[in-house]
């Protein structure tokens, strides 16, 4: 990326570049700078973040690209050579309009250009050049190129064509302070002359890569890393010899005082560069309803008529609680504004299981909702399962739903193409993801690079604790420790991974995550291929830039238990005749039940592991709701309630309850909270919470956020007391929810999983020839 601040515009890049952004803008802030620009080469992966973090330090945020322009047409793939290399030319938005074009020439690149780099041409950039300013570049830049190659009139008829395309005070000549590189001094001084000559301003540049100078050797380690070259490798990419470090404004001011304008026009160009993108304003994508509705009106008629199917009962018959329930739900999702992605969720939803897809009953919170339920997005009944609507959807705190879904993983491309042909090519994309270094790796790709043996590299990355990193390790592994401060190899291998350590390594697609635009994708995101061999296309915005520009953003998860299902039951078809509904088995099956009581539970999903299975032998699994529980227990942190709650089911252990209040709530668990519904009840029956104030406790308990969970323990007493609670006794429960909202589980998405578990089982069960046979 390149970033421009006062008396300097800088290169800095998120793939091949050291400094992260966070960094780079503390550098920045220290030297006083009040703007910063961010022009990655041919990419724009880092631009939301980047823009969010510079507006959060008070810094103004300028967004360009350093695009790559084909020496003819884009579409020109001939082979390369030094007459069709591409050249660099720095792009930067003035105002939205500018950003936007930015977006579809970053697009149009990677879509229509990529050969060897993403390119465009002159023919897109006279179409696309609205709100833009352009520089010349370093000297891979087409002018500084010809003036090299001493094309000086060639140079010059170029200039006056790209600033007639821009316009004037929209044009400049970039000069950079590089006298080590090549022709950097001869290049300056013609563009200088031209300036003078053409009247086009010029401006003050350099080349950043890393922050400290002594960072060079890891950026070199970095490239032979993403080059798959060892640092002894003599036909690679180096960089090594040139200063691309940051450099603070009076370097700069000192570096080019013989033209002081160059400095100055940094700024003029800062000023010119007011790019405000909208952020959190949801942007949902239009979806038909039938002529004379509206998506209040359809969705209620679409709900009513599914709890029709569910309850076989015309909705002015249903019971009370089911019509309370449903209208409450739908009043708050038309409050806020969200008809029309329940509605959209259920299309592709209903597509699937229309066309034989089989579907997960429902993940997450979403299934706390009635209707989720009654349009088919899930599986499991919320009031049956005393599953919690607001733990799904807050109305106190305004955020878009969460439904994510699971689908047989052979299957899951089926679905996105439905819902690509539905909204529009040009609307769908898969979301890419960036791959930081963690500390292990790090240690390992740096002995790599660096030719030391694979054993002894090994042997380091060992020492460092999963999910610990270097500088901690450093700490407290005195293994570690003593080999860094004895061996010279340790230590060089380390340092180096403890600046390499969180750098984004690589770029991929996201495992589940889909984006679904109102209008046409480039007018949101810029977009790219998967991969040269993956024609597959991603958006360059990760999953929470996506998220914090208001797009539907939609998980569609691939999982296998699903397929297994779904190939038992074909197996079963073909070999048996039987039709297996597996939405409409009991859950009182007698023979499921004892799979889980003798834990045969090899290829059940969530019950397979050993220890799983020892705790099944000695809890004896009877219920339903046996097995939700054991989904929420067997986790690190709750683990050591299950002998607890064992221990009350078989009774031999006398429960008590602080308050008369809490045995409703923790009966069915035996005294053990082990969801975070529990903790929202708990705080509603007690303190007198809303459901939604109980969420926001929850949120604070479980997230320990120390400032919110103050002010939400001061609440929680002062509602007991209200409640003739004492204020001592309600210290004493506030004290007894706190560690299980810790590590209380979602006790939606532990049924819905569960009953995966429990469909799993019931065809073992029942035809272990033909599950085995799907299994393996």
């Amino acid at each position: 990326m390149k970033f421009v601040h006062l008396h300097v515009h800088t290169h800095f890049s998120l793939l091949d570049g050291l400094t992260k952004i966070d960094e780079l803008i503390a550098a920045a802030k220290e030297d006083g700078a009040p703007a910063v620009a961010i022009t990655d080469h041919g990419v724009m992966y880092g631009v939301i973040e980047f823009y969010q973090k510079c507006k959060k330090a008070g810094i103004k945020p300028i967004i360009g690209v350093e695009a790559y322009l084909a020496p003819g047409s884009r579409l020109d793939k001939a082979a390369r050579n030094e007459e069709k290399r591409t050249s660099h030319l720095l792009l930067l938005a003035k105002n939205l309009a500018g950003y936007k074009n930015l977006v579809k020439l970053t697009s149009i690149a990677h879509l229509e250009g990529f050969y060897y780099k993403p390119r465009i041409d002159w023919e897109v950039l006279s179409e696309y050049h609205e709100g833009l300013i352009a520089c010349t570049a370093c000297l891979g830049g087409e002018i500084p190129r010809l003036i090299k190659a001493g094309k000086i009139d060639r140079a010059r008829a170029r200039i006056l064509e790209y600033n007639a395309l821009f316009g004037r005070g929209n044009f400049y000549l970039e000069l950079m302070d590089h006298p080590e590189l090549e022709g950097q001094p001869e290049v300056n001084k013609k563009l200088i002359e031209f300036s003078r000559e053409l009247k086009i301003p010029l401006v003050a540049t350099n080349d950043v890569h890393y922050l400290h100078r002594e960072d060079d050797e890891a950026q070199d380690i970095l490239l032979c890393l993403q080059n798959k070259k060892k640092k002894e490798d003599l036909d690679r990419m180096n960089m090594t010899g040139v200063d691309y470090s940051y450099r603070p404004g009076r370097e700069m001011i000192e570096a080019f005082h013989d033209v002081p304008e160059a400095i100055e026009n940094t700024i003029k160009i800062a000023e010119q560069c007011n790019v405000e993108i909208a952020l959190n304003k949801i942007q949902l994508p239009y979806f038909a309803v039938p002529s004379g509705e509206d998506g209040d009106s359809y969705l209620r008629k679409i709900s009513e008529r599914g709890l029709k199917k569910r309850y076989g009962k015309e909705y002015g018959e249903l019971p009370a609680e089911i019509k309370k329930r449903l209208d409450y739900e739908l009043k708050v999702i038309k409050e806020m504004g969200w008809p029309s992605y329940f509605l959209i969720v259920a299309d592709f939803v209903n597509w699937a299981k229309d066309n034989g897809v089989v579907v997960g009953p429902g993940r997450g919170s979403a299934a706390g909702s009635l209707v989720c339920y009654a349009t088919n997005i899930t599986n499991i009944d919320p009031l049956k399962y005393d599953l919690v609507f607001e733990r799904f959807l807050n109305p106190d705190r305004i955020s878009m739903p969460d439904i994510d879904m699971d689908f047989s993983d052979v299957r899951r491309d089926e679905v996105i193409r439905y819902v690509e042909n539905k909204y529009g090519h040009d609307h769908v994309a898969q979301i890419i993801t960036f791959g930081t270094m963690a500390a292990r790796a790090a240690v390992r790709d740096v002995g790599r690079v660096l030719n030391y043996p694979y054993n002894y590299c090994d042997q380091l990355a060992k020492m460092i604790p999963m999910f610990t990193n270097l500088k901690r390790a450093l700490k407290i592994v005195n293994e570690l420790k003593d080999i860094y401060n004895r061996e010279e190899a340790a230590k060089k291998i380390i340092d180096f991974a403890l600046r390499l350590e969180g750098v984004a390594r690589h770029a991929s697609t996201h495992a589940c995550g889909v984006v679904i635009t109102k209008n046409p994708l480039t007018e949101y995101v810029p977009l790219q291929y998967a991969s040269s061999s993956d024609r597959t296309i991603v958006s360059q915005y990760s999953l929470h830039p996506i998220e914090d520009l208001g797009l539907l953003k939609m998980d569609f998860l691939g999982l296998k238990n699903l397929t297994i299902i779904e190939s038992a039951i074909k197996i079963i078809k073909n070999t048996r005749g039987q039709d297996i509904n597996i939405d409409d088995i009991p859950l009182d099956d007698k023979q499921t039940y004892k799979i889980f009581q003798d834990a045969e539970t090899t290829g059940i999903f969530q019950f397979e592991s050993s220890g799983m299975k020892r705790y099944l032998h000695e809890l004896k699994p009877s219920e339903f709701e046996d097995i939700i529980a054991m989904v929420a227990l067997y986790r690190p942190g709750p683990m050591e309630w299950i002998p607890d709650f064992i221990a009350g089911k078989h009774g031999k252990k006398k429960v008590t309850y602080l308050h008369p209040k809490l045995e409703p709530i923790l009966a069915t668990t035996y005294g053990v909270a082990i969801y975070q519904e529990q903790v929202m009840r708990m705080s509603r029956d007690l303190a007198g919470f809303t459901m939604a104030e109980a969420d926001v406790l929850r949120k604070a308990m479980g997230k320990k956020i120390p400032k919110l969970l103050a002010e939400q323990k001061e609440k929680f007493i002062d509602g007991c007391v209200k409640n003739s609670i004492a204020s001592n006794l309600a210290e004493k429960i506030f004290s007894f929810i706190e560690p299980f909202a810790g590590y209380g589980f979602n006790r939606s998405h532990a049924a819905c999983y569960a009953l995966i578990a429990y469909q799993t089982a019931y065809l073992k069960g029942r035809w272990p020839t033909e599950f085995m046979a799907a299994l393996l």
